[in-house]
């Protein structure tokens, strides 16, 4: 009789065990059932995991979206006079690459930089004989609604080894480049 009972004792706490295990399993699963995440993302616990110069809940977004379009940069540098200027930027050939057209107002170089969520990233270059590098981030502005405003800090060293600082850390002085769309 007792080795009926421990029979039947095993196979009960076996069979609720495969029963956990399987519910387990189902549950897990069904977390990422009904997402399809775009552009090559992943689901992982109920969430899209996207590849680089894509967001969004499912991935549907280009990153590099928000930053393109004409920008009115004013800005008040180290060593240069408060100017009001546009610039343009476009696609690069990287899905998280922006070219940047009329910088500084004078370049006749385009600048690349690169995107991360709100941020882009200018990394160290030499455009007509400058160098330059910086980094942004974009904000919502009252007036020009969620991608419209941008504060950027750079440098550039001239030719003559002149900085213009645009309170990038290195460097003193200089106020934040502000950029609205």
């Amino acid at each position: 009789m007792k080795t009926t009972f421990k029979s039947i004792l095993l196979t009960t706490l076996g069979v609720a065990g495969i029963f956990t295990a399987m519910l387990y399993q189902s549950c897990t699963q069904e977390k990422c059932q009904s997402i399809v995440c775009a552009y090559g993302g992943v689901c992982r616990d109920g969430a899209c995991l996207c590849p680089t110069g894509y967001e969004g809940y499912q991935c549907e977004t280009m990153t590099r979206d928000r930053f393109k379009g004409v920008w009115m940069v004013t800005e008040d540098g180290s060593i240069s006079n408060n100017v009001a200027y546009a610039v343009s930027v476009e696609n690069g050939v990287a899905k998280n690459e922006v070219i940047i057209k009329s910088f500084r107002n004078s370049l006749t170089q385009s600048v690349v930089a690169t995107v991360k969520g709100d941020t882009i990233y200018i990394a160290q270059q030499v455009v007509n004989g400058n160098t330059i590098e910086g980094k942004g981030f974009i904000t919502k502005d009252l007036f020009y609604g969620k991608n419209g405003l941008m504060h950027v800090n750079y440098y550039i060293i001239d030719a003559n080894g002149n900085i213009d600082n645009f309170a990038w850390p290195t460097y003193v002085g200089g106020k934040t480049s502000i950029w609205n769309k």
